[in-house]
């Protein structure tokens, strides 16, 4: 699936789906490792969003304390 710009909750919901598909075990090989791929691409990006937004909340923190 080609990386589109989805929304934090819209990348969670379809890792979501990309598990359930992996979990059923019925994919062949080689949809089941694109499948992996694109589940991998999603953790990845929805990690760097928490992180950004873990950043500002910190960031905002010290701000509000100095």
């Amino acid at each position: 699936m080609p990386e589109k710009k989805l929304s934090f909750e819209d990348a969670m919901k379809r890792l979501d789906e990309v598990v359930k598909q992996l979990e059923t075990g019925n994919a062949p090989l080689s949809e089941s490792l694109a499948l992996f791929e694109e589940g991998v691409a999603l953790v990845r990006r929805c990690n760097d969003e928490l992180n950004a937004a873990e950043k500002k909340i910190k960031d905002l923190s010290v701000d509000e304390n100095a």
